[in-house]
């Protein structure tokens, strides 16, 4: 059973609430269908009512299940533009200009999370990253212990030995250009804790580069790496998070073991890892965009880590089956460990 049926199946027992802000685009009318369908959850879709309505009569999709809310003539909307000028970031902005903010479906959908009306966003459907990323990163706080956002994007193979069960996770793929050693052991080890999350098993982290223990420590791309690498280890003991990392790997010695024993690497790391951390953003997307079209791969997210609620920003090229996986990835994120890898399901109720 793929990644995302073993987490729909537990979700009929802890259904979410996952907010759409592109809620008229037939791709996320398609998606929505399906979490409504298979009892996942309540999809919220933002828009013109009348458009969505029509979008969806035209895919002949029943709408009975979804909730549907025009931001600027909801119930919340004054509540809303209250809460926002309240935001640090907002603070001295008249009302007018805080309406404005509020009625754009990316900002309401922030808040939606933000408040707790909402358990999780899937946005980026139909524009670019920076306006999907901007209200999330304005609006929600980070983690606790956490002062890096990044992304996450999942990859499921049909190689059942790869990753776990054929899944990989990768980061960042999306967010941070070049990001410092520092900021690499943040992305390492929320990548990590989520990767766990969903899964229930132990990250084996690589931290990914263009040679396997180098030994040219003076390289600053190699010392970045290594320092990162060290880093992480101790940010994951201080937050009490069971994991195995590793660096520097290149992606055949983390992924083959044949191969990382050739090159003189033997660890619980090489040759098994399941969680990929790029040294950058080029490599990082460039290897989630390969794997896409060449290996014909399904991917998933990008799911945003670092933040403190659940999260994504989709690429414009989604399928309605991608916008689908990730929407249950994000509403698996919102359900407490405990509750979602229970022993025996019956015993709890999230």
């Amino acid at each position: 059973m793929s990644l995302i049926d073993t987490l729909a199946e537990r979700l009929t027992r802890h259904p979410k609430r996952v907010v759409f802000p592109e809620g008229s685009d037939p791709r996320i009318l398609q998606a929505a269908r399906q979490f409504a369908t298979r009892r996942l959850g309540v999809p919220i879709l933002l828009g013109d009512r009348s458009v969505i309505k029509e979008n969806a009569a035209r895919l002949d999709l029943r709408l009975d299940g979804l909730r549907i809310l025009e931001p600027s003539r909801s119930d919340e909307f004054p509540e809303f533009v209250k809460k926002f000028q309240g935001l640090r970031r907002f603070k001295g902005l008249d009302e007018l200009e805080a309406r404005d903010y509020v009625a754009n479906n990316n900002y309401f959908a922030a808040i939606m999370l933000a408040t707790m009306s909402a358990d999780a966003v899937v946005a980026g459907a139909t524009q670019v990253a920076a306006s999907g990323l901007r209200p999330l990163f304005q609006v929600l706080p980070l983690q606790e212990g956490v002062a890096t956002a990044s992304s996450m994007a999942i990859v499921e193979t049909s190689l059942p030995h790869i990753g776990i069960n054929g899944h990989l996770f990768l980061a960042d793929c999306g967010v941070l250009p070049n990001p410092t050693a520092e900021q690499l052991a943040d992305i390492a080890v929320t990548t990590a804790a989520l990767a766990h999350h969903l899964t229930n098993e132990t990250p084996r982290v690589a931290m990914l580069a263009y040679s396997t223990k180098s030994r040219d420590p003076k390289n600053p791309v190699i010392g970045k790496i290594q320092s990162a690498t060290k880093l992480a280890h101790r940010k994951a003991v201080e937050r009490g998070l069971v994991m195995d990392i590793e660096g520097e790997l290149q992606l055949d010695a983390a992924l083959d073991p044949v191969t990382a024993k050739q090159k003189g690497v033997d660890s619980s790391v090489a040759g098994r890892a399941n969680v990929l951390i790029f040294p950058d953003l080029n490599s990082g997307n460039l290897v989630l965009k390969t794997m896409q079209i060449i290996a014909s791969a399904r991917t998933y997210g990008q799911i945003i880590t670092g933040l403190a609620r659940p999260a994504s920003e989709i690429s414009r090229g989604a399928s309605a089956h991608d916008i689908f996986g990730t929407a249950v990835l994000v509403a698996a994120q919102a359900v407490d460990h405990n509750f979602l890898y229970a022993h025996n399901p019956a015993e709890v109720k999230a």
